[in-house]
């Protein structure tokens, strides 16, 4: 269903915050990737990693009340996530996959749009050392298993619709897939068989986590080809990348 017409208004800047470059001309001509590499902060015994540099920074370095992200539903209900709001939620996720049994190193995917779900999915993935593997939330049964196969994904974060109409068909062909978390339409509704209520997991997590001791080149994410001349590829992306 689309979303009614509305017009967005923006609001004015009142020009008090700092830019964080503040001189693009000079900053462009002392650029060095190793210069940019030393101004990361890392995670803690400088361990490189994304969601630590994205998230727990941030609210380490005095903004933590800031907005992280903003996200419009389809009614026009406006959510606003700070960044340390953000920072417990991705170290509930965190815990979460701890508690399931899944190891560093393993994959994470979604199957959702741009909801609140998705960044807390994504980001406690990375802070766990895991890999997050992003799907497009219009495709088919067949090319989502190609990916969860090829991907070797071991737990999936979707909506209980998504899933019902695109991968419960599909899942006995995935025996690497461990759990499926569903994002729940309708609190009061019956789950499906063989998922877990994703809020109820999040909730019984703890918001305390250490960031995994990810290095410079462990893979972060995995993203894939779009298989237009064959089988799709996987190509992935390290903690550098940030």
């Amino acid at each position: 269903e689309p979303m009614p017409e509305r017009t967005i208004h923006k609001t004015t800047g009142t020009g008090t915050t700092a830019h964080y470059l503040s001189d693009y001309d000079d900053a462009r001509r002392q650029f060095s990737w190793e210069g940019a590499r030393r101004a990361l902060c890392g995670a803690p015994h400088q361990h490189l990693n994304i969601a630590h540099e994205s998230v727990d920074v941030q609210v380490e370095t005095g903004h933590g009340q800031r907005v992280a992200a903003r996200f419009i539903a389809r009614d026009w209900r406006r959510v606003d996530v700070t960044y340390a709001e953000l920072r417990d939620l991705t170290s509930r996720f965190a815990n979460v996959l701890g508690a399931l049994g899944i190891a560093p190193g393993a994959a994470v995917a979604t199957l959702l749009g741009r909801v609140p779900e998705l960044f807390t999915s994504g980001l406690g993935t990375l802070k766990a050392g895991g890999v997050f593997c992003p799907l497009f939330s219009a495709f088919g049964p067949e090319p989502l298993k190609t990916r969860l196969q090829l991907g070797h994904v071991q737990v999936l974060v979707t909506t209980q619709d998504l899933y019902r109409r695109k991968v419960a068909g599909i899942r006995t062909a995935l025996p690497e897939l461990r759990h499926v978390l569903v994002v729940r339409e309708n609190a009061d509704g019956d789950l499906l068989p063989d998922t877990v209520d994703f809020a109820l997991l999040m909730s019984r997590a703890s918001e305390m986590f250490a960031t995994a001791p990810t290095a410079d080149g462990d893979t972060a994410l995995l993203h894939f080809t779009s298989g237009t001349t064959g089988k799709p590829k996987g190509v992935t992306l390290t903690h550098a990348a940030v």
